[in-house]
């Protein structure tokens, strides 16, 4: 039973770890929701876009009508929050992108795909996360992607191995790892804190 009162966040479930953010968010008190449609996106406060694969996310968004209005909607100062692939779509540029890939922007940043190496690379790594109580947390690292420069309004928020792997600019959070798949949810109750802030 969500509070009276609790954000209303989306995630969208074009492809991608879908569930796993749903459930992070109604942890973190969000009354939490699938989002594939233009009418659902119209009807949420805040919107997760998950990790999956970045290429398929952005033809998907194409293909459902719903690129542009994503892009209105973070441009209209919507908090968003993107994990792995979605904070490769929520870069300005992408360093390296697949033929015809676009991103939704928002975040004035360059990443880099895959940085951290292939699939069978994948690791996890304990994060100083700022802006996040309570020490660091467990970062989940699949292919993923790092930031490899940012704009004047860009905040840092972590660091691994000297690569930035956490962002913030204005209502827009980006992260290279997965927190929704640790079982700590404190990541997304920055974020529900965010879209109350918002109001």
């Amino acid at each position: 039973m969500t509070a009276p009162g609790a954000p209303r966040i989306g995630v969208l479930a074009l492809q991608g770890d879908v569930r796993e953010h749903l459930t992070a968010l109604a942890a973190a008190g969000a009354a939490a929701g699938p989002v594939r449609r233009p009418g659902e996106l119209a009807g949420v406060e805040g919107l997760v876009i998950p990790g999956g694969e970045s290429t398929t996310m952005s033809k998907l968004a194409k293909l459902f009508g719903m690129m542009e209005p994503l892009r209105a909607r973070v441009a209209d100062g919507m908090p968003v929050y993107g994990t792995c692939a979605g904070l490769i779509l929520l870069a300005d540029k992408i360093l390296d992108p697949r033929s015809g890939q676009e991103t939704i922007g928002g975040i004035d940043m360059i990443v880099r795909r895959n940085a951290f190496g292939r699939q069978n690379e994948s690791f996890e790594a304990s994060v100083a996360l700022s802006g996040v109580r309570g020490g660091p947390v467990q970062g989940v690292f699949i292919r993923a992607p790092w930031v490899e420069s940012t704009g004047a309004e860009v905040e840092i928020l972590a660091e691994h191995e000297g690569h930035v792997v956490a962002v913030r600019q204005g209502r827009a959070l980006a992260t290279s790892f997965h927190p929704e798949l640790t079982g700590d949810h404190r990541v997304h109750a920055l974020f529900a804190d965010m879209v109350r802030a918002a109001r």
